[in-house]
């Protein structure tokens, strides 16, 4: 109870301060185009918009605010909150009334189960039951896109080992088998010496302990780029993925949960206006790990704002014209 006060005064002390209200930055509009072009109009709806703070947490949160813009909603742009407590705390409070959440999150940070589902499907229902009953909020259908844990290597080491997936790790020589990762990850319950034993490759008898090396995310990634670990956790929509060319291993025994991103909204605001069902999925269907990839390096590699990298990918996909 303790925590959940803590969490809701720093909710509150964030948005009654002078910061958040605008650190979202400019928003765009346009036209609605294509398949949005005959959305019914959001006239009357003034709907506030979070995101966490992370690059395509304000990308996708951007690419709503335009949607919503465009479809004549007043809008406020409350994203780049401080973290995955403070957003879902605005969102129970009713601060904002709609953000992009992931489903293994949601599921196992938000809802408190100890494990993820690995089936993208069987995910995505279970936290839309539970999240509706409990919080009254509505989960639209996700995206294809899957920001999961995964683990990757050089190309050049891909290439040169055959290595694609990680159930081939067991067949490689004990030398080879050298992993670098995060602290957070490597001290889950469903973090990391699980999933050694999950692919066959325990903690000790499969992975000695000197073959792994716990760094902070960004090391990780130089890192494994640099060859000083052969794997390198990653997350599986991360733009460095791209901008170093390495090689995501195919988790292709299950481990990890599904992670896929969904419009999660008010069901009071859904139920007055059913036409942001309308305006959302089909570009929510778009969103596949390729693109958020593209979309955060652009972000995170090439130093772009995340509104103009929002605005050129919904226009790109004829989905808005500007102004």
């Amino acid at each position: 109870m303790k925590r959940l006060m803590a969490m809701a005064c720093a909710v509150a002390l964030v948005l009654s301060g002078c910061g958040l209200g605008t650190s979202g930055g400019f928003v765009p509009t346009g036209a609605l185009q294509g398949p949005l072009r005959s959305v019914k109009s959001l006239d009357g709806l003034s709907i506030a918009i979070g995101s966490k703070n992370f690059q395509e947490q304000l990308i996708l949160g951007k690419i709503a605010a335009i949607l919503m813009r465009s479809a004549g909603a007043h809008v406020q742009d409350l994203t780049n909150m401080p973290g995955s407590d403070t957003s879902r705390q605005a969102m129970i409070g009713g601060q904002i009334q709609m953000a992009w959440e992931y489903t293994g999150t949601a599921w196992i940070s938000y809802l408190g189960h100890d494990t993820g589902i690995p089936d993208k499907q069987k995910q995505y229902d279970a936290v839309r039951k539970e999240d509706a009953e409990k919080y009254g909020l509505v989960w639209l259908k996700p995206a294809p896109m899957n920001n999961s844990y995964g683990f990757a290597m050089t190309r050049k080491e891909s290439d040169r080992l055959h290595l694609t997936k990680l159930s081939q790790v067991a067949s490689l020589p004990m030398k080879e088998r050298t992993f670098c990762v995060e602290s957070e990850f490597a001290n889950r319950n469903d973090g990391f010496e699980p999933m050694l034993e999950h692919y066959g490759i325990p903690l000790g008898s499969g992975v000695p302990r000197n073959n792994i090396r716990t760094l902070d995310t960004g090391a990780v990634y130089a890192a494994t780029s640099h060859g000083d670990c052969r794997f390198g956790e990653i997350y599986t929509t991360d733009g460095r993925i791209k901008s170093l060319d390495l090689v995501v291993l195919q988790d292709d025994k299950k481990y990890f949960p599904a992670y896929n991103v969904a419009p999660v909204i008010s069901k009071k605001v859904l139920d007055k206006y059913p036409q942001l069902q309308d305006l959302l999925q089909p570009v929510s269907d778009k969103l596949t790990d390729p693109v958020l990839i593209d979309l955060n390096a652009q972000v995170d590699v090439d130093g772009r704002e995340p509104a103009d990298v929002a605005m050129d990918w919904l226009v790109k996909e004829g989905f808005v014209s500007r102004d």
